[in-house]
């Protein structure tokens, strides 16, 4: 039998062991079709999952991942956060995309103790018990908590961390990380901390030498937590363009070419700048949409986000477009913000009743944008 045709002797699922694959496969109807089919095709005789990409970044297409790739991304995880048998985990992402499959992947594979609770923007509402590891988007942990000590390891994938939601975390004791990757990486290939960092404690009782190296000390960690760190086996380089290029023998092929704008701080660290699709060139002046995003997330609360639309003089100009309804008062705040250079202040402002989002609920910004063309 093939190894992804099998599962570890440890694994749980809702509690219950099993004796064989149509065991397994008769028990998980009970749960939810989609469990059923991917565990269906998982225990077949083919070597590849076909996978739906997220279409955050372009239209939706279905992919083809080797079964053995999946097994090796598994692993990595495993070993990157010391999970392996008996781990329990809480599965509460859609199993119709790459994160969802991963983690019924890691359970086979690992060993561990796997819930299931259906898909919403509040998984824990109704958990009673507790986990080690779990996986979710932004919006679920926003939403999540007051209840996100339930879970002692988290990875969030599915979308930018906000600096808002960071704030909000860096207290709690689960140990919350941000994720690199994409469907065609098999779900992340880097990891981010984000918060429970091990800063050394203030005391007034030290000397003026003291300060400044515990200040160093706390200025290099802070500066370190915005860098994603590889998963064993993983090698990054840049590309002319200064995007990411992924070489991960282990779960893709071919090397990757990514889109990402990325600076890169060692052979397994980099930092995440933005898009290169999306780069605006407005006058000569290029202006990446994420950096300004990231400036302007402490003053609105709506959601929002930055793009380039056609201008006769300047090529394009930066707008502003924002879900809601309209007030007046946001181009002031946006020119009160010092970190934002005379280029970063948008032209315009618009306002767009709803965004239209991905099967994901990711903001489709192209989609989005084309709402207001009857506008320019």
């Amino acid at each position: 039998m093939k190894a992804e045709n099998q599962f570890h002797i440890k694994f749980r699922l809702l509690g219950k062991a099993f004796n064989s694959v149509d065991e397994l496969l008769l028990f998980s109807q009970s749960i939810s079709v989609e469990v059923y089919q991917f565990l269906e095709n998982w225990f077949d005789e083919s070597t590849i999952i076909e996978v739906k990409t997220s279409g955050s970044t372009g239209t939706p297409k279905l992919i083809q991942l080797q079964k053995k790739h999946m097994i090796n991304s598994a692993k990595a995880t495993g070993e990157f956060f010391n999970l392996f048998e008996n781990t329990t985990a809480l599965l509460c992402m859609p199993v119709n995309f790459i994160a969802g499959k991963m983690m019924l992947v890691r359970a086979l594979t690992l060993g561990w103790q796997l819930d299931v609770v259906e898909p919403s923007s509040a998984p824990l509402k109704n958990v009673e018990k507790g986990y080690d590891f779990s996986a979710m988007a932004p919006l679920q942990v926003i939403n999540s908590l007051q209840e996100i000590d339930k879970i002692k390891k988290l990875i969030i994938g599915g979308g930018v961390v906000s600096k808002e939601l960071i704030s909000k975390i860096q207290h709690q004791k689960t140990e919350i990380f941000a994720t690199y990757g994409m469907t065609e990486t098999v779900t992340h290939i880097a990891i981010k901390k984000l918060n429970n960092f091990n800063l050394i404690p203030e005391s007034k009782n030290k000397t003026l030498l003291q300060a400044e190296n515990d200040f160093r000390s706390r200025h290099a960690e802070l500066i370190s937590a915005s860098h994603y760190k590889t998963l064993p086996n993983v090698k990054i380089s840049i590309d002319s363009r200064n995007c990411l290029v992924i070489d991960a023998p282990k779960i893709c092929d071919k090397k990757i070419v990514t889109n990402d704008i990325v600076e890169l701080i060692t052979a397994t660290e980099f930092k995440w700048l933005g898009r290169y699709d999306s780069v605006i060139n407005s006058g000569g002046v290029k202006l990446i949409p994420e950096q300004i995003e990231e400036k302007l997330v402490s003053v609105i609360k709506e959601r929002f986000f930055v793009a380039g639309i056609p201008d006769a003089i300047l090529g394009e100009k930066l707008v502003f477009v924002v879900e809601g309804i309209e007030k007046k008062y946001f181009f002031e705040k946006v020119k009160d913000i010092q970190s934002l250079s005379k280029y970063e202040i948008p032209k315009e402002i618009y306002f767009v009743k709803c965004f239209i989002e991905t099967e994901t609920q990711k903001i489709n910004r192209k989609e989005t944008i084309k709402l207001l063309k009857n506008i320019y």
